[in-house]
């Protein structure tokens, strides 16, 4: 949430790719949903999304 609010997206969505849990990329969607960044970056939450998916599919899970 720090990147975002200084307003470094892409630095952002770097470390959302190497987020080691699905725990703390829900744990981030749900502060970015609560915030009042919600909705003003969209790669940022297509990434969460991806991330998410990705690391749900058990064959691509990534130990920490």
């Amino acid at each position: 949430m720090a990147l975002l609010r200084a307003g470094n997206a892409a630095a952002a969505i770097a470390q959302i790719k190497v987020a080691p849990s699905v725990r703390e990329l829900r744990a981030l969607e749900k502060a970015l949903a609560a915030s009042p960044l919600a909705g003003r970056w969209s790669d940022v939450e297509a990434a969460i999304a991806e991330s998410l998916q990705a690391l749900s599919a058990p064959r691509l899970h990534r130990s920490p």
